[in-house]
This record gives structure tokens, sequence and C-alpha cells, in this order.
């Protein structure tokens, strides 16, 4: 990929900065922006509209004319027409919308290169998804005559609350099940990169879905985002983000007991026993923890490692960390951007000084970066912790950042204890050549995804979510739809 010498002024220059309501940018109603800005430089992108409470509501009156209106006579064939020009406008537009992703949230160029697959496969799937869904014919022993049957219908109006991590896949994941079931809704992206979901708009409307289908309100979680999450008129609520704001969630959605799903913060185990290919190991777990910069929900950053190869591996998954470039993510040779923004930095600091208080110690890493070019962005080095134990703060708490705690074990069954100890369910990684352990392991540990011998890659036709406080319903697969269907039971008395 060409990276253009001025590019802030090429990519961003022409991008919407309004709210997308009813098939138009407009300011928000109160005239009100913010600012977001490039974590890498701390220069500024933009001033984007800061939708409220207002906004909201037109936003989710739109989303209601469009489901009862020229959208619920269109065809599974035609919706999946409009995913299918969707993808089509993703895949022709993928290197500025790449490009969009680095500057507002900072990740490496190099990485969008691996989010390409999903960025297209995501919309190609649920085009697929359009035309088999499907209800059913039912025997009932009713008296005399009765023909049953099912229809699926959709669910309505959905409003739909994303994270900064991955703005690209992130929103299109949310989008995708919206328009293969026939539901409309409004989306409000995290205040800390709207930027591309703004994009994405603009090419829905270029696919030819229509007017109030699909609806952008940026701005803050405790004014538009919560006004979405509690509004009487919005049928279901899909959210990805931490537990905390999740728990709010459920408690707005109370109000006219909405349909909600939450795909919500981890603790994920990455379990390496002595008998795995550790060559493998080192740099599988080493990127399932540093990925991102450590921003991924599902991240593995609890090492737990068979004490065997306790040391060996902690010095080696140490020196894997210090030989990956941390830089700018327009960079083609970084590997590892900055962190989002001043708050998450401060965190990821915060939580190191309290690791070390608890007996800790950094075998790599422990600090922000600030030398030469670095100097002004949100970097933090890429670090490994040793003789950590389960009961400390930096194994139980999503740090949400570029730090592994390595946490030794003895036995299989230990290994399956520690992993499950913790409120938390996302993910979990296990290393071994023998497929009997794989399969224990994958058994025991209580969470929503176990990757065997590899961390981290997600397809759109596997389902993805959380056991406990990671959250409930799933993303991908074929049974994503059913949270954005209705079963609706028809009983027909024929003689």
């Amino acid at each position: 990929m060409t990276i253009n010498v001025d590019v802030t002024a090429n990519v961003v220059g022409g991008l919407p900065k309004q709210l997308l309501i009813d098939g138009k940018f407009v300011p928000a109603l109160s005239g009100r922006t913010f600012e977001t800005r490039n974590p890498a430089t701390g220069e500024l992108l933009a001033n984007v509209a800061e939708g409220d409470a207002a906004d909201i509501d037109l936003a989710v009156a739109a989303a209601r004319r469009a489901f009862t209106g020229p959208w619920s006579r269109f065809t599974p064939f035609e919706r999946q027409q409009c995913l299918l020009r969707f993808a089509d406008l993703v895949e022709k537009h993928f290197e500025s919308l790449a490009l969009i992703d680095v500057l507002d949230m900072g990740a490496p160029i190099t990485s969008m290169h691996a989010r390409r697959q999903r960025a297209l496969g995501l919309p190609r799937f649920y085009a697929g998804m359009c035309t088999v869904i499907q209800g059913g014919t039912l025997p009932n022993s009713f008296p005399g005559e009765v023909f049953s049957y099912t229809l699926k219908e959709p669910v309505g109006v959905v409003g739909a609350i994303t994270p900064w991590n991955a703005p690209l896949t992130s929103t299109i994941w949310k989008i995708g099940p919206v328009l293969a079931t026939g539901c409309t809704m409004v989306l409000k992206p995290a205040e800390d990169a709207p930027l591309t979901a703004l994009r994405l708009g603009e090419l829905l409307l270029e696919a030819g879905v229509p007017e109030g289908v699909v609806n952008i309100v940026p701005g803050f979680g405790d004014k538009a985002g919560a006004a979405l999450a509690r509004h009487m008129d919005v049928d279901k609520v899909a959210f990805t983000g931490s537990d905390i704001t999740g728990r709010k969630v459920i408690e707005a959605s109370k109000g006219n007991i909405k349909r909600v799903t939450l795909e919500l913060g981890g603790k994920s185990p990455d379990v390496i026993f002595a008998d795995c290919d550790m060559d493998a190991a080192v740099a599988g777990a080493g990127m399932g923890v540093f990925a991102n910069t450590g921003q991924i929900c599902c991240a593995g950053t609890r090492l737990l490692v068979q004490r065997p190869i306790y040391q060996e591996f902690v010095a080696r998954v140490s020196d894997y960390a210090k030989s990956l470039k941390v830089g700018n993510g327009l960079d083609p040779a970084t590997q590892i951007g900055p962190v989002v923004n001043a708050k998450q930095l401060d965190r990821v600091s915060d939580y190191m000084e309290i690791g070390l208080g608890e007996g800790a110690t950094a075998t790599t890493g422990g600090r922000r970066l600030t030398e030469g070019a670095l100097k002004d962005g949100f970097f933090f080095e890429p670090t490994v912790l040793s003789r950590v134990d389960n009961t400390m703060r930096v194994a139980r708490e999503e740090i949400f950042g570029p730090v592994a705690a390595a946490i030794p074990f003895d036995t299989l069954e230990e290994a399956a204890t520690i992993a499950n100890d913790t409120v938390f369910g996302l993910g979990g990684g296990v290393w071994t050549s023998s497929v009997t352990t794989a399969h224990r392991m994958a058994k025991a540990i209580r969470t929503g995804t176990v990757w065997v011998n590899t961390y981290g890659g997600l397809d759109p036709v596997v389902p993805f979510g959380g056991y406990k406080t990671s959250g409930y319903g799933r993303e991908s697969g074929t049974e994503h739809l059913d949270a954005y269907l209705e079963t609706k039971a028809v009983v027909m008395k024929l003689a």
C-alpha cells in the first residue's frame, strides 16, 4: 500500500463529519462538535458533529419510518444485492478505509492488510444469509384438522453501539445482520474513532440502501449512547464494549424490555503446555497479547505456562516483545501502534505500577515510549510480567493494552482451574502437541472461543461471544441472525 505524504489531508479532508439521519448528513441539533485526533501524533483529524438525545430521537424516528416503509417491501434477493454492492464498494475503497482506521485509532497499516479478508468476507457472508431465513411447518395435536407453521420476521429498529479498537470491521459486523434480516438501525460509533463509520454510511447509500435504514449518530456514551439504549422505540440493542458499560445498557433496556446482545471484555487465558511447538507458541501467544496494541477484547493476556518451560518461555516471549517495531501506523515497518488516547495510556501505566507493587517483575517493557518521533503519541512498550499469580489485579482486570501476565502451572487440571478463575469468559487458547490435551482443555475452559495452536483468528461463519460477564449472544455464524428475528407461530384450523 502506497502512503501519500499528506495522508491526513488526502484521506480525511473529504470525509463526512456530520450525523447521517434519514439519508442525509446533517449537523447536530445543538450545533456542538468534538475533536478526533491521531493517537500517534496528537494531530487534529476533524471536528465531528456531536449527537445527543434529541438527535437520537430523530434517527430512531427515521429508522422506524424506513422499517415500515419501502425497506419492508424489499425481497430477500434485493437485500442481498444491497449487501453485495456494499461489499464491492468496501473492496473498491479498502485502501482509504484502512487508512482512516490507521489515522483515527492507530492500527498499523500492516494489520489492516490482515483485516481485508474479514472486512470483505463479513458483508458477503450476510448477503448469503438473506435468502436462507425461513420458518417451518409443525405437527399439531389440536382437535380437528389444523395447519401450524412459523414465520421469521425482523425484530425492528436496532440500536448499535460499537467500540474504537477495530472501527472498520466492528461497524460492518453490526450492519451485516441488520440488512440481512430486514431490520433498520441507529449506530452510535465510539467517539474516539467515528470517521470510518461515517464513511461506511456514504457507501451504504451508494450501494442503494434506502434512506433511514442505517442512521449514524456520533457522540458520547453518556448522552447519545445512553439515549439510544433506553429509547422506547428501539427494539434491540447490540453493544460491544466494556462490562461496566454493558451493565448500564442492560439497565437502560428495561423500559420497553428490548432485546440486548452484549460482547464485552475479557481476561483470556492462553495455556502453553511443555510439549508445545515452542517457536509457534512464542510468536502466536505473543501476538495474541500484543496485536492491536493489546486493544482486543479477547486478547490472551494471561499466559499460563507449564512450569518445566516457564523460565524459557518467558525469556523467549520477552525477546519476541522486544523485537516488535513500535511506531506510527502509517509506517509499513510498524508492528505495534499507539494506544487510542491519553486516558488509555494512563490506564496502562497505572496497571503497570499496580502489578509491580503486587510483586510482579517486568522482564521487558513497562514504560511509555517518548523518544524521537514517538514523543507526541500514546505509545507503550510491549510488556511481559513474570512472577504473577492469578490473585493479582494485573491477572484479574482487563488492562486493554500490550501487557502479558505470565502465570506458572503444573497439571492440566490446575491450568483449567486457573483459566476459569475469572469473571470473564470470552476467549482462550491452548498450545500442545497432544490431541488429547487439546480436546480436554477445549472442553474444560469456559469461554466462548478456544483456539488450539493458534490464537485470535475470526471467520464470519464461526460464532463469537462470551460466557459470564463477557456478555451474551453470538456474533457471526448462522445464530447471529436469530437475535435480529422474531419467530411468529401461525395456527390455522382447516376444518
